[in-house]
């Protein structure tokens, strides 16, 4: 299946600036899951993976958007997996500047004492010698990244300065943690000395202690979080990488607490309890799983066009339902595996149609292309009143079929079969009234969408459909279903609103 992509900005700073949207990278995918699927699924087996949020799926440079979340500076990290045929991990490469790293350093060199001791002032320094021969042994791979290494060199001495005159300003260790995690990105692949996982463990110390001095400072939570998952894949699926994954997770969850309205923290999240899922007990995997999806669903209502957890959200489901298949296990309170791969291909055709340009969004559409209820996007039943009555009695709702393609929601009205009886001059009389009408909701009118919990609605998910001729509601066979028809409904809008029907349409009629 697809692969999923991951987002790392590089925060700098404290004042944090709008996360840019990230674009993910096909690049090595991380491990994830492989499952079989349904009859109609494709031949070959997909894989699941965490797209970081900031890469491109196309190796294109420019479209990096995994960034470590700096307060000045997005930077993108990426990563890709690939298994049998599989759909590769949409992740992404970090392109940190440094503008904010050299601006917003404290000028503390024009302080003339410090009111900490000898003793605290000589353990920094030592500490300081250590990290900054670390950075100084970086040679870039390149003439660009020779010239980037010196910028981060000349950034990790002013830090230090500062340090060692003031060992708790948690503002130097943040932005020092931010030059070493930069300068790792900066080491070649086959370098040993200093080697990537070094650079990244120091960062995780400067993270570390930065946190300890300021608890609220979330972009430190949130780097911090990349930097261990980035050690984390270095290790496979290991004892070690299973402790860093739920260190990874725990990060995010506190930069998620500290800044809410972040949703790179919750696509990484997800990511990250995605690749923890595969190295954890099948005991504990299913949870985990569904704890993932919640935050890659999280992170697409705070942005609706937020491509990368939307894609990332369908190869989850995809691995989801593969885990069906191969285990043999159903719950008939969830989703059939089938279920699961309609709705896996949903996502992926969404994060397409936003996005028809991404080599791996594209891969990964024609692996599941033939799982969506062609020529429509989702189909299924809701419990909806008769046509123009908004509450009628609960016993005048009835389970009806409905559909959703790029124009509009329609119910579809099973029409009885004609009776005709032929009068005694011959002609034929219709004995039977088929003129009846069906609720359609064209995507260009609606305002809204959300479950709602009126008491005038039969028991069940209730949804209510906002739109520019006024309110309808419906209800869900579950609360699972009802997930499924508000993100789809949401997904066609936000394509509609973007301008991309033409792309919805295409995918779709083929």
């Amino acid at each position: 299946m697809p692969e999923t992509t991951e987002e790392s900005e590089l925060h700098n700073g404290h004042q944090p600036q709008a996360e840019p949207e990230p674009e993910s990278k096909a690049e090595s995918q991380p491990e994830s899951k492989t499952e079989p699927g349904p009859e109609n699924k494709p031949e070959e087996a997909l894989k699941l993976e965490p797209v970081v949020t900031g890469a491109d799926p196309n190796t294109k440079e420019e479209d990096k958007e995994s960034s470590i979340q700096s307060n000045d500076a997005a930077t993108p990290s990426s990563t890709d997996q690939n298994a049998r045929p599989q759909l590769r991990k949409d992740e992404g490469n970090r392109t940190f500047t440094m503008r904010e790293l050299l601006t917003e350093f404290k000028s503390d060199e024009e302080e003339v004492g410090s009111p900490y001791s000898r003793e605290s002032t000589q353990r920094q320094s030592n500490q300081n010698s250590a990290a900054m021969e670390l950075v100084s042994s970086v040679t870039g791979a390149d003439e660009e990244g020779q010239s980037r290494q010196r910028v981060l060199v000349y950034a990790a001495k002013r830090y230090a300065a500062a340090l060692e005159k003031n060992p708790e300003d948690y503002d130097a260790l943040y932005n020092w943690a931010l030059v070493l995690q930069e300068s790792a990105d900066n080491v070649s692949p086959d370098s040993t000395s200093p080697s990537k996982d070094d650079l990244l463990e120091e960062a995780c110390k400067k993270y570390d202690d930065a946190t300890r001095l300021c608890p609220t400072l979330h972009d430190a939570f949130y780097n911090w979080a990349i930097a261990i998952s980035d050690r984390a894949k270095m290790r496979g699926r290991t004892k070690e990488a299973e402790e860093l994954w739920e260190q990874a997770t725990k990060n995010y969850e506190k930069a998620v607490q500290l800044n809410w309205n972040s949703p790179q923290a919750l696509n990484n999240w997800g990511l990250a309890l995605q690749e923890l899922s595969a190295i954890v007990s099948a005991r504990e995997k299913q949870k985990i799983v569904k704890t993932a999806i919640s935050k890659f669903r999280e992170a697409i209502r705070l942005q609706f066009d937020f491509h990368r957890a939307i894609y990332n959200l369908g190869t989850v489901l995809y691995a989801l339902a593969e885990d069906s298949v191969q285990t043999g296990t159903t719950n008939p309170k969830e989703m059939s595996s089938n279920e699961l791969y309609s709705q896996s291909a949903i996502y992926i055709a969404a994060a397409h149609a936003l996005k028809p340009n991404y080599s791996v969004y594209s891969s990964a559409l024609k692996l599941v292309h033939s799982m969506l209820p062609l020529p429509h996007l989702k189909d299924g039943y809701l419990t909806a009143p008769p046509f123009g009555n908004t509450f009628p009695p609960h016993s005048d709702w009835k389970r009806t079929e409905f559909f959703l393609n790029q124009e509009a929601l329609q119910q579809v009205i099973k029409v009885e079969q004609k009776q005709v009886s032929r009068s005694l001059s011959g002609r034929i009389v219709d004995a039977g009234n088929t003129d009846k009408k069906a609720i359609r909701v064209d995507i260009p009118d609606i305002i809204s969408v959300s479950a709602s919990a009126d008491l005038t609605l039969p028991p069940g998910a209730g949804l209510c459909i906002n739109t520019t001729s006024g309110q309808v509601f419906l209800v869900a066979d579950s609360w699972e279903s009802l997930d499924g028809w508000l993100d789809a409904l949401r997904l066609v809008y936000t394509i509609y609103a973007r301008g991309k029907t033409d792309v919805l349409a295409g995918i779709i009629a083929t």
